[in-house]
């Protein structure tokens, strides 16, 4: 499936579950909840790095070498200062209270807003998650595109 990644650059995420959130997080979750924000990391299932800008990510203080560790799609908010990461979930995890920690020291060097977001493609698989959601984090569902589920209660979108 085709999708636009960054100054109208197109990119092909293969066909499967995981890929169409994928491919609705930039779609549908960005414009929404992150308008003129930069994609910096859109990993892929198969190919497991679809693109990077590896200029930006250093500038930002996020290491190079080990983008396994990457959510699936980084989003960076210049307006804001804010970097999304993003987990679509369809199979695997959440962003859970382990996965957290395990970010947060990989991006101990970057200095700006954190906001960690896990998405799913509908209210069936966030129900199976919904146990092990880390606090502090917010949830989009595919299904419901114009709203977000916030794990905090001091505040709505923002970082941490």
């Amino acid at each position: 499936m085709n999708i636009y990644l960054k100054n109208d650059e197109k990119g092909v995420l293969e066909f499967g579950k995981n890929n169409k959130v994928q491919a609705a997080i930039l779609e549908q979750f960005v414009p929404r909840f992150v308008n003129g924000g930069t994609l910096l990391y859109l990993g892929d299932t198969d190919k497991k790095e679809t693109f990077v800008d590896k200029e930006t990510l250093k500038q930002l203080g996020i290491p190079l070498d080990q983008h396994s560790k990457l959510p699936d799609v980084v989003i960076y908010d210049t307006t804001r200062n804010w970097l999304f990461l993003i987990e679509a979930v369809t199979s695997h995890g959440p962003l859970s209270p382990k996965r957290i920690v395990e970010l947060e020291e990989f991006l101990k060097n970057c200095k700006v807003g954190k906001v960690y977001v896990t998405a799913f493609p509908d209210m069936n698989e966030f129900k199976k998650h919904s146990t092990n959601i880390a606090w502090e984090t917010h949830v989009w569902i595919e299904e419901f595109q114009d709203h977000m589920i916030h794990f905090n209660g001091d505040k709505f979108v923002g970082p941490r």
